[in-house]
């Protein structure tokens, strides 16, 4: 065999190098690694750490756990770097991102207010707040983590941003139908205000830490502080609240994300994201415009 046959034959890659062109073959990767560790460590500590004292151990323990099993296929698999989870040195996408789904929420809630749909009735110990601050992290880490690292970063890398995002938002909305009070409108409505505005969040900035951060900041928000029901889940936080008039104003059992007003005002923060990802240059093309534009170039 020639040095040249020889040359031709290592360039070749193997079969396995050949799987992991297939984006499914990736994320299916991804979910046994990643969902394994979660399985694996929630059920020995259920075992070893069971009772509800180490409630708060287990959920942070296992979201840890999700960080660094991401990181370790990442790294092993696609054989990079996980920038998309970076952390202090997106400290300012983290203040956008809390400043931002707090002020958003206490728009939506402002709004029914005036509408007189939103009425608050007195106040609770604000250290009741306290409570829900692990709960909404570990959720706000491992949804992200998941929904956006893995299904829409995943899929966007072969069908393009727009296909991307259709399907992660409709697979984050529909992932809330079996939560309490939940209907068909309630899992479009976080499709629409949460799916997309965290797929653009991402979009524009290629990582993680501005759509977690709006994600926390959105559910403590609404939850600890206003003490209204997050997906359909009922929450006793700072505030004494309630709500009157249509469903579709206030959301029904659901919470005020199933009200077409927060509908409305998320999904505008989302187009305005998308907007911003299209300026940056951030949007993709799906694998049948690929060859072309290779070509043209």
């Amino acid at each position: 065999m020639t040095t040249a046959e020889i040359t031709t034959s290592l360039d070749k890659p193997v079969w396995h190098q050949k799987l992991l062109q297939y984006t499914i073959v990736k994320f299916l990767l991804a979910v046994l690694i990643v969902g394994g560790v979660q399985f694996v460590s929630r059920k020995a500590m259920s075992h070893f750490l069971g009772g509800p004292d180490w409630v708060v151990f287990r959920n942070i323990t296992a979201m840890l756990l999700g960080w660094l099993s991401y990181a370790f296929y990442v790294r092993v698999i696609e054989k990079r770097k996980a920038t998309e989870l970076a952390l202090f040195s997106a400290w300012k996408e983290w203040l956008i991102g809390l400043v931002l789904g707090a002020m958003l929420f206490v728009l939506v809630l402002g709004s029914l207010s005036l509408l007189g749909v939103f009425h608050v009735d007195g106040y609770n110990d604000p250290r009741l707040m306290l409570k829900y601050l692990p709960i909404f992290v570990v959720v706000a880490v491992m949804e992200e983590l998941f929904f956006r690292a893995m299904i829409f970063r995943m899929m966007e890398e072969s069908l393009g941003s727009a296909v991307a995002i259709l399907i992660s938002a409709l697979a984050f909305g529909f992932a809330h139908a079996s939560n309490p009070g939940a209907t068909v409108f309630s899992s479009i409505a976080i499709a629409l205000e949460a799916g997309i505005a965290f797929g653009a969040a991402y979009m524009l900035t290629r990582r993680l830490a501005l759509c977690i951060a709006m994600h926390f900041s959105w559910n403590f928000t609404q939850g600890a502080v206003f003490s209204v029901a997050v997906s359909g889940t009922d929450s006793k936080g700072w505030l004494q609240t309630h709500m009157t008039g249509s469903e579709w104003l206030s959301g029904g059992a659901f919470g005020a994300e199933a009200s077409v007003l927060a509908v409305f005002l998320a999904t505008l923060m989302g187009v305005v994201f998308l907007y911003l990802a299209w300026k940056k240059g951030e949007v993709k093309s799906g694998f049948w415009k690929k060859p072309r534009q290779l070509a043209a170039a």
